[in-house]
C-alpha cells in the first residue's frame, strides 16, 4: 500500500447478539402466526393459547420450551412460529406442571413434524420430573401437505410418551377451540377432559366426514359439550367460561399428587396433617362430632328418592367436591373431594336417577373413577343406596354385561384403601360393584337402615308368587345385622357418626406403604 492511499474503513460493529436475541424472541411471542389473526381471535371472543396458559398458571411463572422450533419445510419456516404448538412449564398454586397447546394462528394449530417432536419432549419432561401435564386443545388436525407420504408422516407419530405414561403424572386437557386429531387424541389419553361450550371435539371434522361417507353433521351434533356430557362421556366437565375451565383443572389437580410416587398432601382436617396424627395429643375432633341431621337427608320410606348430593355435603369436607361426568351415568355420582382433609375418590348412589340403579355409563364412569384413583394413591369412599342394575332391551343392547363385570374387575385389582357405607338399598351384584364385602375393601359400615339381599323383598315375594306378608317376611331378613353377625359387614353404625368413622379409618389407613407404579394394576387401564 502506498503512502497516498487511504486507510481502509474499519468493519461495521458485529451485531449484539443478546438484543438480537430479545429482538427475535419478542417477534416470536407478540406476533405469533399475524397481528390479524390474533385481533380475529378477540373480536370472536377467543384468547390466544399463549393466553390460556397465562390464564391458568401462576403470573410470571411461564418458561417456554421450544420458542424458536418452525416448520421443517424450508419454504414454511418464516410463516411458522412455534410449528403451531406452544409448551413449557410453569406454577400452579405454587406446584410445578407443565403446560402445552395448539396455536391456532400458525396453520390452525395443525400437526406437523416439529410441532410433534415438541410435545413429544414436553411429555417426555414432564414424566422425568414427575409433574402434571395440561394441554391445551384446539388442532385442526394434521398438517397437509406437511404430513402427506411417509417419510413426513411417521415424523408425526405421538410417540410412546403419551400412551405408556401409565398414569404416572395427572393429565388433563382443555378443549378451547374445536379439535380433531391430535388434540382430541390427548383429550381421551387424559385423566382430566373439560370441553368449553361452543367448541366440538372429533376425530375428524364435519367436512371431512361427509367427503368420506356424505353424512351432513354440524360441529354441535358431532362434538359439541352436551354430545360429549350427555351420549359419550368423553369430557369430564364443560365451561362456559375459560375462568371456568381455568378453575376446574386447578381444583382437580390440587386433589391428587403430583406424581405416582408421591402421596396427595392432607390439608387441614381435624388431625391437622400427619405430624398432628402421629403426635396424637392436642389434635382438634370438633369436625369430627357427630351429625344428627344427616339421617334426616335419607326418608325412612324406602321409596322415596333423596339427593345424595346433599348427604356428601355433610360427610365431607365443606365445598370440596369436585362432580366428575356429572350428566354422565346418571345413577351414580363420582368425583374427587376432601374428608378430614385427607384426598379421596366418591363413588355414591343418586335415589333422584332411576333410584339409583347402574347402568352401562354408570359403571364406565365408575371404572374411571377408580382407575385414576388407584394410579395416585387415593382412598376410595362408596355410598351405596343401590337397588341394582338397570334390566332391559337398550341396556342389555349397550353392554350392560360386559359392563357390569368390567367394574366388579376394577374393584377386585384397585390396590388403593376402599371404605363403604351402605345406606339404604344394596341389592344383587350392584352391592358387590360399589364396595360390598370380599371384594377387597378396607371396611363395610351400615345404617340400620340398610337392606341387603339379592333382590328387593317386594319383588321377591312377586316372583314367589307371595303378597305383602310374604315381602314383609323377606324385608325383615334385610337388615344389616345378619351380614354383620357373620362379619360381613363390619360394623353397623349411627348414621350421625358416619363422617368421624369414615376420618379415623382414613387416618388409620394414612401409614400405609406406598404402592410401586407397577402394582397398581388399574394404572395401565385404559383412559377411555
Amino acid at each position: 500500500m502506498s503512502a497516498e492511499e487511504p486507510d481502509p474503513p474499519d468493519p461495521p460493529d458485529p451485531p449484539d447478539a443478546v438484543a438480537d436475541l430479545h429482538r427475535r424472541r419478542a417477534l416470536v411471542r407478540e406476533r405469533m402466526g399475524g397481528a390479524e389473526r390474533i385481533e380475529r381471535l378477540h373480536a370472536r371472543g377467543e384468547r390466544t393459547v399463549r393466553e390460556h396458559i397465562d390464564g391458568l398458571l401462576d403470573p410470571g411463572s411461564f418458561e417456554e420450551h421450544g420458542t424458536f422450533a418452525h416448520s421443517a419445510r424450508t419454504e414454511d419456516a418464516a410463516a411458522t412460529p412455534g410449528d403451531g404448538k406452544i409448551g413449557g412449564h410453569g406454577l400452579i398454586a405454587g406446584r410445578p406442571v407443565t403446560v402445552a397447546g395448539d396455536d391456532v394462528t400458525v396453520r390452525r394449530g395443525s400437526s406437523s413434524a416439529v410441532g410433534g417432536k415438541k410435545l413429544r419432549q414436553l411429555s417426555a419432561q414432564a414424566l422425568r420430573s414427575g409433574q402434571p401435564f395440561v394441554y391445551f386443545g384446539a388442532t385442526g388436525g394434521a398438517r397437509i401437505p406437511d404430513s402427506l407420504g411417509s417419510a413426513v408422516f411417521a415424523q408425526v407419530s405421538p410417540g410412546v410418551e403419551l400412551f405408556a405414561r401409565q398414569r404416572r403424572i395427572p393429565m388433563a386437557t382443555v378443549i378451547i377451540g374445536d379439535s380433531f386429531g391430535g388434540s382430541s387424541f390427548f383429550a381421551a389419553a387424559s385423566d382430566l377432559v373439560v370441553q368449553l361450550r361452543g367448541t366440538a371435539m372429533a376425530v375428524t371434522s364435519p367436512r371431512v366426514v361427509e367427503v368420506a361417507t356424505g353424512e351432513q353433521v354440524t360441529m354441535e351434533a358431532l362434538g359439541g359439550a352436551e354430545v360429549h356430557l350427555r351420549r359419550t362421556g368423553q369430557i369430564d366437565l364443560a365451561a362456559d367460561t375459560p375462568e371456568e375451565a381455568y378453575t376446574a383443572v386447578r381444583r382437580w389437580l390440587v386433589l391428587l399428587p403430583p406424581n405416582a410416587w408421591t402421596r396427595a398432601e392432607r390439608v387441614g382436617g381435624s388431625g391437622g396433617g400427619r405430624g398432628a396424627i402421629l403426635g396424637g395429643r392436642g389434635a382438634s375432633v370438633a369436625a369430627l362430632a357427630p351429625d344428627p341431621a344427616l339421617a334426616e337427608l335419607v326418608p325412612a320410606r324406602r321409596t322415596r328418592a333423596y339427593d345424595m348430593r346433599k348427604v356428601l355435603g355433610r360427610v365431607l369436607d365443606p365445598d370440596t367436591l369436585l362432580e366428575l361426568a356429572p350428566d354422565y351415568g346418571r345413577g351414580l355420582l363420582t368425583g374427587l373431594a376432601r374428608l378430614d382433609g385427607h384426598s379421596v375418590g366418591v363413588v355414591a348412589s343418586q335415589p333422584l336417577q332411576a333410584a339409583g340403579s347402574l347402568d352401562p355409563a354408570a359403571c364406565e364412569k365408575a371404572v374411571r373413577l377408580l382407575c385414576l384413583c388407584d394410579a395416585f394413591d387415593l382412598p376410595v369412599v362408596f355410598l351405596q343406596d343401590v337397588p341394582g342394575f338397570f334390566v332391559g332391551a337398550a341396556v342389555e343392547h349397550d353392554g350392560m354385561l360386559k359392563h357390569a363385570i368390567r367394574l366388579q374387575t376394577a374393584l377386585a385389582l384397585a390396590r388403593t384403601p376402599k371404605l363403604t357405607v351402605v345406606l339404604r338399598k344394596a341389592y344383587g351384584l350392584a352391592y358387590f360393584s360399589l364396595g360390598g364385602n370380599d371384594t377387597g375393601v378396607d371396611a363395610v359400615y351400615a345404617w340400620p337402615s340398610a337392606e341387603i339381599s339379592f333382590m328387593d323383598p317386594a319383588v321377591a315375594a312377586n316372583v314367589v308368587g307371595g303378597g305383602e306378608e310374604v315381602a314383609a317376611a323377606l324385608r325383615a331378613e334385610t337388615d344389616p345385622y345378619g351380614a354383620a353377625g357373620s362379619l360381613h359387614v363390619d360394623e353397623v353404625i349411627d348414621p350421625a357418626d358416619t363422617r368421624p368413622t369414615l376420618a379415623r379409618a382414613l387416618a388409620r389407613l394414612e401409614g400405609r406403604p406406598l404402592a410401586e407404579g407397577w402394582r397398581r394394576p388399574l394404572a395401565s387401564w385404559p383412559t377411555c
